[in-house]
């Protein structure tokens, strides 16, 4: 039996899609910021639980939240612009129908993350991770208001299929999207003491590009690869400098 808790702020052009991928679970919980879009006209077509919740830009409570409201053993995570492939389904259920003698004492699973960006497929670069998103209630709580993190405790073990991910229509939302996050996490920073130097706000963000786009091969994605290892690392670039901001 499991859960499926979602994210949602202004997601009419995901949500129908991700909802879609995760009919099979026993419950589908939606924790909505607010949404002023079709978001939640769309996702009442199904059969979900709807609560509406402000963000107040802490990723980890809304999480926490949603977890608090699951009814079921397994839990998943997922974000409205992702969606639950069928060989991933498969061995989900495999996973946690505790059937492999191998899996019975796992209280967690990672998911592969696969990232499609303005019609192609990135194999390379920062973009293709894997996030700690299956997890047995009561073993763990989120964490981190930006760069959450589920920590469960127990054995966690991986899956191989992977979740597919529909980021950034456009540059244009892409970056709306990491003036948003650089917010959150340079205050994030800030309330942990963390100090910045004027060396750090200019070498982090080129040794970023270095690696994304050499050391992990983004290059290989030929121009799209190009443009997120630039963007990534303009990431870095903002919360370093608007952490610097903060201290002054």
């Amino acid at each position: 039996m499991i859960s499926v808790v979602i994210l949602t702020k202004n997601e009419e052009e995901n949500i129908a899609r991700c909802l879609e991928s995760v009919r099979w679970c026993n419950e589908i919980i939606i924790v909505d910021d607010n949404s002023t879009d079709r978001t939640i006209e769309i996702a009442k077509k199904y059969k979900t639980a709807i609560y509406s919740r402000t963000l107040n830009n802490d990723f980890s409570s809304q999480r926490n939240f949603g977890l608090s409201k699951c009814k079921n053993e397994w839990m998943l995570f997922l974000d409205s612009d992702e969606v639950i492939s069928d060989p991933l389904v498969y061995e989900m259920q495999n996973a946690i129908s505790l059937k492999d003698q191998n899996l019975r004492n796992f209280n967690g699973f990672y998911l592969r993350r696969s990232d499609f960006m303005w019609g192609k497929r990135l194999e390379h670069g920062e973009t293709n991770i894997k996030l700690l998103r299956l997890g047995r209630k009561g073993t763990g709580i989120w964490k981190g208001i930006a760069h959450e993190r589920w920590n469960i405790e127990g054995l966690v073990g991986n899956l191989i299929n992977p979740i597919l991910h529909y980021p950034h229509r456009n540059l244009e939302e892409f970056l709306r999207e990491i003036n948003f996050y650089t917010d959150i996490r340079a205050k994030e920073l800030k309330d942990k003491n963390v100090k910045v130097f004027f060396w750090s706000i200019l070498l982090y963000p080129i040794g970023k590009f270095l690696v994304n786009y050499f050391i992990r091969g983004g290059f290989l994605d030929g121009i799209h690869g190009l443009v997120i290892a630039i963007t990534m690392s303009f990431h870095s670039f903002l919360v370093r400098g608007k952490l610097w901001i903060r201290n002054e």
